[in-house]
């Protein structure tokens, strides 16, 4: 029996996993400094994501305050205050940096949308949950923020990659493809309706669950043998290191992957989390062409 599940409330047990206690990304620069050099025709942006980040950086606008996060930020927020977790971002912070706009993601908009009503802030949810909604955001950024040609020069980019890839692929057979979304513990199944089913879709895979309006589905692997896939990827969010010793040791211990042609094959691939994460980033260029050399090459 399968149940229907969301990303959003199965990895909120594991929330605490991304925050870095005492690790500061960017800790150089008080609020206090940045309110000193309030300029009034600056747009005193805070992103609180590492994908609206480096969006705003391609798009070259400034910040004036990041994520805590254990991962690199672009050297143009170098020295800039820390807000806290997307999810929960410290507001005491937000609110001293006096933020014109504060960006998120769709994502976790019914967990931090009363903090930013309640403080008065006005907040920007982007919608980053497949590859063509990203790209609509970004341009209407563009737009927003005058930086227009920016912005279609990101998305033409990447529409050459897809068309690229997509004569690459025409003649080739369409490889039926399982993926397996981690975090410490247990596991989720990826639909078309997630991110990376999107990217598997562009790349001209089949993905073996099909029919779903969610993104991820929990699913016993009985059912998922009869899908007997082709291709597994696997993908490990929040402790990457973690979560793969997780499915390494599920493939010894579980007795029924055995039987799966994608093992019989080697075909089972871990994804880089920096390329594939759970919502859209400016890494789906770079992420399918991985796809393309796992799926055909």
């Amino acid at each position: 029996m399968k149940r229907r599940i969301s990303l959003l409330s199965f990895i909120t047990l594991f929330s605490i996993l991304f925050i870095i206690t005492g690790c500061s990304s960017n800790g150089d620069v008080t609020a206090d400094q940045v309110k000193e050099n309030n300029d009034p025709d600056d747009h005193r942006i805070i992103g609180t994501t590492v994908a609206i980040v480096e969006i705003m950086d391609a798009l070259e606008l400034d910040l004036i305050g990041v994520p805590t996060t254990y991962k690199d930020l672009p050297e143009r927020y170098d020295g800039l205050p820390d807000v806290g977790n997307a999810k929960s971002p410290d507001m005491e912070t937000v609110m001293s940096l006096q933020p014109k706009e504060v960006m998120s993601v769709t994502t976790i908009q019914h967990d931090t949308e009363e903090f930013f009503e309640q403080a008065d802030v006005n907040a920007r949810y982007l919608n980053l949950e497949s590859i063509d909604d990203m790209y609509e955001d970004i341009l209407r950024i563009g737009e927003d923020y005058d930086r227009t040609e920016e912005a279609e020069v990101i998305v033409q980019s990447f529409e050459d990659k897809v068309e690229e890839i997509a004569e690459k692929v025409k003649d080739k057979e369409s490889p039926e493809v399982l993926i397996l979304l981690g975090v410490p513990g247990s596991y989720l199944i990826g639909t078309d309706e997630s991110y990376i089913g999107d990217l598997v879709t562009k790349t001209g895979g089949v993905n073996v669950i099909k029919g779903e309006d969610v993104d991820f589905v929990s699913s016993n692997t009985e059912h998922l043998q009869q899908t007997n896939p082709d291709i597994i990827l696997r993908a490990a969010h929040g402790m990457p290191d973690e979560v793969v010793e997780m499915f390494d040791e599920e493939f010894k211990e579980n007795d029924i992957w055995k039987h799966f042609d994608a093992v019989k094959n080697g075909e089972v691939y871990d994804l880089e989390e920096t390329l594939f994460g759970t919502i859209g980033n400016l890494a789906a260029e770079e992420a399918l062409d991985v796809l393309y050399e796992m799926f055909y090459e």
